[in-house]
């Protein structure tokens, strides 16, 4: 295994681990059919290899009293690398925000914020998020629903790759 390349029992394993990470290393062993000593050890490989970055409960945000959800379109007036890391390295620091991606285009970044209101969202926006050095612009865009949230990797589109290239 060692390398990118991933057998079938390793991507049954990340298969199995994203769909139930709690499950015990028996049954996860037993699903892709392996003894427990082995399967362990492969886990613990993947887990050093970075092909698993941890293990998360799929909590409800809403339930927990964060009604509000918006994406800030984040514009920059520099986009040295110096500056670009400056910003990424102040993203770490707010709370409200739980992603953050570098695009290309007119927008340098998107956030993905949560915030239990408008009020506490608008604090945010106006006294940090604006208000950080080398901030140009910021278009926010409230979610009114979700269709889709889907923090998984598409397995079956990885076997499908397999496949052809086999």
């Amino acid at each position: 295994m060692a390398g990118a390349k991933l057998d079938d029992i390793d991507r049954k394993i990340l298969a199995e681990l994203q769909a139930d990470g709690r499950m015990t290393n028996v049954e996860l062993a037993r699903r892709v059919g392996i003894s427990a000593p082995p399967c362990l050890r492969r886990v613990r490989t993947l887990e050093e290899l970075g092909y698993i970055r941890g293990y998360h409960a799929d909590i409800n945000a809403r339930e927990l009293g964060f009604e509000v959800q918006v994406f800030a379109m984040v514009r920059l007036a520099s986009q040295s690398e110096r500056d670009l890391t400056a910003f990424e390295a102040l993203v770490q620091g707010w709370p409200l925000v739980r992603e953050c991606h570098m695009l290309n285009g007119e927008i340098d970044f998107i956030l993905k914020c949560v915030s239990p209101d408008l009020s506490t969202f608008q604090r945010f926006l106006t006294n940090s998020l604006t208000a950080a050095p080398n901030v140009a612009s910021v278009k926010t865009s409230l979610v009114i629903r979700g269709a889709k949230d889907e923090p998984t990797i598409p397995f079956e589109v990885v076997e499908e790759r397999v496949r052809e290239a086999g």
